[in-house]
Formats: structure tokens, C-alpha cells, sequence
């Protein structure tokens, strides 16, 4: 399975992954995932809001045991994110049936669509509509770089946008959502273990910088009668990284639109997208609040006009403890419970059924990079950690 991915959606230049939301790569992964679910015997299907599934069982069975991740990728992202857990879903599937155990209640994968959100810049789209979290006309506003909206690029690669919204009838069948994931941090890496249990998701959100000044020539217009929003962008950058030092928290901003984006021309518009995490809600409110002040003092001093939009946000995601801990019982003790700043669809699902996480180790530590890694060692221990899980939850 994994050689069979890997080269979809691959940069060649970079070594990273663009498999964005709608586009031939995207095409190619879904193709995949039904490619394996028919080669399992499985029952297929496709949701109204893109996202597939894979039944061994009745769909419309209740209780559910569902598993899965994401296929998609950041810009120049790595071959783990996402795609583990899906792979690792069905060699759990695979070494549930080489067991031979008795299913007592359906059990599914499934690949939730544009979960990064490289494309229409929100992040978990597939399973925040299908949890009611984005309305059809939010997401009817999205738009891409080039200005598609998300219904277009639906339309083009097949697919109804007439028909996405909530489902809960679907989420109501549901008893538990388990993602494994690969670790975007060092934790297991420092603590030695191949495998562990997620506690909680860190609160996050993206928000938008417009600074507006004004288009000038870079050769004959005097430093003092400038009005260049680049100067206030890249003071409010370093403003980011030094609130997130004094609040023990995370701020980049690395996403960046100039225009008119020309060498020998002053700027009229600088746009930035800033994305701010912590373990808790104060301290992000704080680290927020005290980037745009600085922003704001800044622009006020070069002239700049500054407006700032949240994006996106996803409060503290404190995964249900009573499936954590069932986890933990399934898997012995001594595993280590980690929490994390990085937002999933278990998170978004998590307002609405059970849901948890396993994190399989990542040596560097890297991850939305091309030298985000794990070994197969310890993705086969992932595997193993996930059947036994479903076998403990699907099976009892």
C-alpha cells in the first residue's frame, strides 16, 4: 500500500507532497482508497460532503467502530501526515481478519477530505461540514489562490456541492472515532516509545493581516515619504515570535500575499496569515491579543491601515476520557499519554461523537516537511496498537 501512494502528488523538486483538495492528486489518492476497499471486499462509499468510507459491516449499522485520517497535504508537505493512518487503518483491518475474530459491531476507515486546507485556506473541511461546524454557504465562500470557489473545484472533480452539509444521521451510527496519526513533535522520540495515547489538542486558529499602504517607486520615492505596509508586516513577525517566547506558546506567520509583488515596486498591500497555538485558551487569547496590538501601534506609526480577520478557530479539544482511558486499558499499561498543538479531524468530530488518537513515534520531530519520517518498525507497532484497539472496541 505504501509504495503504491507514495509517488501520488510528489514534487519531485522539493521531495514534499502537493496533493491539495479537488485536484488530480486528490483524484488519484481517492481512487486509491477505493482501490483498496474494493480489493477487501469492502462496502464503498462516498458521503455528501466528499469523504469516503470503507464498511465491513452494515453502513447503517449502529455503533460503529470508525478509524481513518486524511490524504491530502500541505504545500511541500510529508508522506505521514495523513497517509499513515490511513494505510495503517487497513493493515489493521488485515491483521484483524489474519486473527480471525468475530465482529460485533460494523467497523469502517475513512478519508476526510481537505483536511489541511492548502487550498481553500480552511483547515478540516470535510469533517466540519459533515459535523455541522462549517455551513454550505461559509463554504460556498471559499476560494482558492486563483479564485475558485470551493463548489467549482467540487463540480469539476465529479462531485455534488449541492448536496454537502451536516449529517449527523451518519455521526449518530458512529460509536467511536480512533485516528492514528504520526507524531508532529519529539515527545516519543525523547521518551522512547514507538506508539502513544493523544489527551488533548491544544487550542489554535488562523488569522488574516491586511496591511494597506501605498504602491510607489523603490527608486525615486524618499525613505520618509513611504507608506510601505512591508515594514510593518515584518515588524509584526518578530512581534509574533516574541509574544510566543514570553507566553511559553507557538505564532507564525508563513503564508505571505504582496502586491503588486513587483522588485522595483513599494507594496499597497501586504497580506499575512498568522496561526497561534497554546495548551490553553488564556494563554492563546493573550499571545493573539498582544500580536495585534503591536501590529496595531506599528501600523499607526508608518501610515498603515490594518484590518485583521479570524479565519479560522478550534477551541481546546479535551479527547473523551473515558475512551482514552479504554484505550490505555486495551494497550497496557506504561503507554504515554501526549497532548498536541496540531489541530485533526478527531478533534472537530470530537463535539459530536467519542473520539481518540494514536501517535506513532517521528525521530526528527519534523512534520509539514518532506523530512517528516518513521520508521517501519514502528509504524508495524502502530498497526498492531490499532488492531488491537479495534479488536478491544469492535469485538468485546
Amino acid at each position: 500500500m505504501w509504495r503504491d501512494l507514495l509517488p501520488v502528488g510528489r514534487n519531485p523538486a522539493s521531495g514534499g507532497y502537493r496533493r491539495y483538495a479537488w485536484t488530480e492528486a486528490d483524484r488519484d489518492c481517492r481512487a486509491w482508497f477505493r482501490a483498496q476497499a474494493e480489493a477487501r471486499g469492502l462496502t464503498y462509499e462516498t458521503d455528501r460532503n466528499g469523504n469516503q468510507w470503507s464498511w465491513l459491516g452494515d453502513p447503517l449499522g449502529e455503533g460503529a467502530i470508525v478509524t481513518g485520517s486524511h490524504l491530502d497535504s500541505v504545500p511541500d508537505g510529508g508522506a505521514f501526515d495523513g497517509p499513515l493512518g490511513v494505510v495503517s487503518s487497513f493493515a489493521a483491518l488485515d491483521e484483524l481478519r489474519r486473527r480471525g475474530v468475530e465482529f460485533h459491531r460494523p467497523v469502517a476507515v475513512t478519508n476526510f477530505g481537505d483536511e489541511e486546507g492548502a487550498r481553500f485556506g480552511l483547515a478540516c473541511v470535510g469533517s466540519r461540514l459533515t459535523a455541522g461546524q462549517l455551513t454550505k454557504e461559509a463554504a460556498y465562500a471559499l476560494r482558492d489562490g486563483d479564485g475558485v470557489p470551493l463548489p467549482r473545484a467540487m463540480e469539476e472533480a465529479g462531485y455534488d456541492p449541492e448536496a454537502i452539509g451536516p449529517d449527523p444521521e451518519r455521526l449518530a451510527r458512529i460509536g467511536a472515532f480512533v485516528e492514528l496519526h504520526v507524531e508532529q513533535g519529539r515527545a516519543l522520540d525523547l521518551s522512547g516509545d514507538p506508539v502513544g495515547i493523544a489527551s488533548a489538542i491544544w487550542p489554535h486558529g488562523r488569522w488574516r493581516y491586511d496591511f494597506h499602504g501605498e504602491a510607489n517607486h523603490a527608486g525615486t520615492t524618499r525613505l520618509v515619504d513611504r507608506r510601505d505596509p512591508m515594514l510593518t508586516y515584518a515588524e509584526t513577525v518578530l512581534a509574533a515570535r516574541r509574544e510566543a517566547e514570553l507566553a511559553g506558546a507557538v505564532a507564525t506567520f508563513g503564508k505571505i500575499a504582496v502586491e503588486p509583488n513587483g522588485v522595483n515596486a513599494i507594496p499597497s498591500l501586504v497580506r499575512g496569515w498568522l496561526d497561534s497555538r497554546a495548551a490553553d485558551q488564556e494563554t492563546l487569547d493573550t499571545v493573539v491579543s498582544g500580536i495585534e496590538r503591536a501590529a496595531r501601534e506599528y501600523a499607526d506609526r508608518h501610515g498603515i491601515d490594518l484590518t485583521v480577520v479570524r479565519e479560522s478557530f478550534t477551541p481546546v479539544v479535551e479527547f473523551e476520557h473515558a475512551l482514552r482511558d479504554e484505550l490505555a486499558k486495551i494497550l497496557g499499561g506504561g503507554i504515554p499519554v501526549l497532548g498536541t498543538g496540531a489541530g485533526h479531524d478527531a478533534g472537530i468530530l470530537s463535539a459530536s461523537i467519542p473520539t481518540a488518537m494514536l501517535f506513532v513515534r517521528n525521530p526528527t520531530g519534523v512534520s509539514h516537511s518532506p523530512a517528516e519520517s518513521a520508521t517501519e518498525d514502528d509504524c508495524v507497532a502502530g498497526v498492531h496498537a490499532l488492531a488491537d484497539v479495534l479488536e478491544g472496541l469492535a469485538c468485546a
